[in-house]
């Protein structure tokens, strides 16, 4: 855990072409990652009882390696947007409207981004990366632009 932090803190440093190349494709493709990883987490069926309606990636990302696996994963901030499924056991739970935040996260293998739908609720992207990985290196660090507004993904 401290050792994540220290090279959070300290900027991170960026490991060999294989982890520059990852940084600069996830950059590149971060549009499509988004939708696929909505598409992917809408049909999960997860939270059971709700339906994705929305998901808006603030500009918050982080992308790390881990010391142990060298898995390079991201974790991007996300607010997400549900609704009740019809005769469900949501339906009348007046808290389903509330926007929930949290962390998608997307893993580098065999040369390409993926995602699972996975997403990390209520936790920023430095803490749901530390919630995961025990030793990691940052490799990229995008802090959330607090004057802009967040970019709306597939609804």
């Amino acid at each position: 855990m401290f050792g994540f932090l220290r090279s959070l803190l300290a900027g991170g440093r960026v490991g060999g072409p294989a982890a520059v190349a990852a940084v600069a494709e996830f950059q590149r493709f971060e549009r499509e990652l988004q939708q696929d990883f909505f598409a992917l987490a809408a049909r999960s069926g997860k939270p059971r009882g709700l339906r994705w309606m929305s998901c808006e990636w603030p500009q918050e990302l982080l992308i790390v390696v881990d010391q142990e696996s060298q898995l390079i994963s991201a974790f991007s901030s996300v607010n997400i947007g549900f609704e009740a499924i019809a005769g469900g056991d949501m339906e009348d739970v007046p808290a389903v409207s509330t926007i929930r935040d949290g962390s998608a996260v997307f893993h580098y293998r065999d040369g390409g981004w993926g995602s699972a739908g996975r997403v990390i609720f209520n936790m920023p992207p430095a803490r749901a990366a530390e919630h995961l990985i025990a030793e990691a290196e940052v490799l990229f660090l995008r802090a959330a632009d607090q004057s802009s507004a967040p970019r709306r993904g597939p609804s």
